[in-house]
């Protein structure tokens, strides 16, 4: 059995409790994701218990898609918790750069704790690299190849993996970059799909300490139920619906037989 399958049999093993402080737009789809794929979600953000949550929990993800005041508290305070409890975390800088206070609470995020995985699409992991890094910074190009710098200049900073989602998903790690080429247009046609990617990869991180492997194989699974779903669905309401169901029955041989990888 393969790496990736080896992950995805263990998330189906385990069912890790996954704790989402994430953007309201995506909270069910990314629940249900989860739930599919055999973990266990739990979206809390309330101030009042973030604390006890993360304690309990075998990951964490922050996803600042929708960031209002009381919330931002509620992400720097578990991302705190985190980094005292040794709870994985992983990040989505939704939109950083975007405006002034996207940017300061990314920067305030990324202060509270490091994230054991970054994940964004190019424009965002560059801006976030631009931000981060004082002695060199990337071109304002939406370039493959601008973003893959950044990401490698950020891992390298934070010491940690970084995923850039997009027609070919890379994931970095200080020289490592690896490649998953499965996935279909479709999926930017559905709201909140990166979202669900970087709650695959909390899923992943929660059973497997190897963040480069944990993220690969999260984008892998994510990449491999895209190209299913696409075999059935007519338009973004069925493969919505036929994604998740992807998920569900995505077995580890299967995922070992249709993966594009260089890893």
């Amino acid at each position: 059995m393969s790496s990736f399958a080896s992950v995805l049999q263990q998330i189906r093993t385990k069912s890790p409790l996954v704790h989402n402080i994430t953007n309201y737009v995506v909270m069910n789809n990314t629940a249900n994701a989860l739930l599919a794929v055999g973990a266990s979600p739990v979206m809390a953000h309330a101030i009042e218990e973030v604390e006890d949550i993360v304690t309990i929990s075998s990951s964490l993800v922050i996803n600042m898609g929708t960031l209002s005041e009381k919330w931002v508290e509620s992400m720097l305070m578990a991302a705190e918790k985190a980094k005292k409890t040794n709870t994985p975390f992983v990040f989505d800088p939704v939109g950083v750069g975007a405006s002034a206070y996207r940017i300061e609470v990314a920067q305030m995020i990324m202060k509270a704790a490091t994230p054991n995985v970054i994940r964004g699409n190019a424009s965002e992991i560059m801006a976030l690299a631009k931000l981060t890094n004082s002695t060199k910074g990337v071109d304002s190009t939406m370039d493959t190849q601008d973003a893959i710098e950044g990401a490698t200049l950020l891992a390298k900073k934070f010491n940690n993996t970084v995923v850039i989602s997009g027609e070919t998903d890379y994931i970095i790690t200080g020289d490592t970059v690896s490649k998953i080429e499965n996935g279909n247009p479709m999926m930017a046609k559905i709201t909140g799909m990166g979202c669900t990617a970087t709650a695959m990869v909390g899923a992943c991180m929660a059973v497997e300490e190897n963040t480069h492997l944990a993220a690969t194989t999260a984008m892998a699974i994510m990449g491999v139920a895209g190209d299913l779903a696409n075999e059935k669905s007519t338009g973004p309401g069925s493969f919505q619906m036929n994604f998740i169901d992807s998920l569900y029955a995505i077995t580890p041989e299967v995922l070992e037989a249709k993966v594009k990888t260089n890893a």
